[in-house]
C-alpha cells in the first residue's frame, strides 16, 4: 500500500512509513503492514537487516491516527486495540534480523513505541520521543507496553515521562541509552543506519537471532526464562564450526546462517 513502502537493496530492507503530510501518524492498516514485513523477512541471508524510517524527514511516526478512534464506543474494542498492538510490537521483536529506527525528528506515541522494539535507535538532533497521553488523548498504555519501555529506559524515568506528558530531546535520550548516535540531520540519520546495516550484515546472523530472542525472552520471563533452544542452535551450528576454523586460520568466516 502506498501509505508503507518496503523494498530489498543490496541485502537490506527498507521499509518507510509514507504518510509526511501526516508526520506518517500510523492507520490500523500500516500497523499490520508492519507486523506482516517483519514476519515474512526470510531466514536464507537474502535480507540481513530491516531499517525502518519515516518519509519525508520531519517524523518517524507520530502515533496512530487519531481518527482510527472515532468509532471506538465497546470496550472490546479498546481491548483489541491493544492486544493488535502487541502482536505488532512482538512481530518487530521477533523478526529474523535486525531491525534499525532511523529517527528523523518526532517519535511519538505508536512511532515511539515501534522504534522502542527495534534493535538500534539513531536519530538526528531534532528527536521528540514519547507518549504525551496524559494532555492528549487521555489513553493509557498496555503493561506490555510499559515493560518494553520499563526494560529500555528504567520503571523511573518512564513514569515520569508519562506523568509529565514532556517529550525526550535528543541529547538526553543518547544520555539514558535510548538511542545509541545523534547524527547532525535526516540525510546523515539515513546514511548512517545504512552503515550499520551494511555491518550487521557481517555478523553471524545466529547469533544476532538468538540475542535478540534472548533478550526478549528475559524482559518476560527473567533470568530464569528457557534458552537451551537458542544455546544448542549457536553452539550446534554449521556457522559455529565455520567460526572457529576461521579463527585458528586467521581469516574472515563465511556465515551461512545456519
Amino acid at each position: 500500500m502506498d501509505n508503507l513502502l518496503y523494498e530489498v537493496k543490496d541485502g537490506i530492507g527498507w521499509l518507510t512509513m509514507n504518510r509526511p503530510d501526516q508526520r506518517n501518524a500510523l492507520t490500523f492498516a500500516m500497523y499490520a503492514g508492519i507486523a506482516e514485513i517483519c514476519a515474512a523477512v526470510p531466514e536464507d541471508g537474502s535480507v540481513k537487516a530491516i531499517v525502518m524510517r519515516g518519509a519525508g524527514g520531519r517524523a518517524f511516526a507520530a502515533g496512530t491516527d487519531m481518527t482510527e478512534f472515532r468509532g471506538f464506543s465497546e470496550p472490546q474494542q479498546a481491548l483489541d486495540y491493544e492486544k493488535n498492538s502487541d502482536a505488532v510490537f512482538t512481530a518487530i521483536e521477533r523478526c529474523a534480523v535486525p531491525t534499525i529506527a532511523a529517527i528523523t525528528g518526532a517519535c511519538t506515541g505508536g512511532g515511539g513505541a515501534i522504534a522502542a522494539c527495534c534493535d538500534l535507535r539513531i536519530t538526528d538532533a531534532r528527536l521528540k520521543f514519547g507518549f504525551p497521553i496524559a494532555r492528549t488523548l487521555g489513553n493509557c498504555l498496555s503493561i506490555a507496553n510499559l515493560a518494553r519501555l520499563s526494560a529500555l529506559m528504567g520503571q523511573g524515568r518512564v513514569r515520569e515521562m508519562l506523568f509529565t506528558a514532556r517529550l525526550i530531546e535528543a541529547e538526553e535520550a543518547l544520555a539514558i541509552g535510548l538511542v545509541s548516535e545523534i547524527m547532525p540531520d535526516a540525510d546523515a540519520v539515513i546514511a548512517r543506519a545504512e552503515e550499520l546495516a551494511a555491518q550487521l550484515a557481517t555478523h553471524a546472523p545466529l547469533t544476532l537471532r538468538a540475542t535478540k530472542e534472548a533478550l526478549r525472552r528475559l524482559r518476560l520471563d527473567g533470568p530464569g526464562a528457557e534458552d537451551a533452544d537458542l544455546v544448542t542452535s549457536c553452539y550446534m551450528s554449521a556457522d559455529f564450526k565455520e567460526g572457529m576454523e576461521a579463527f585458528l586460520g586467521k581469516r574472515k568466516p563465511d556465515w551461512k546462517g545456519s
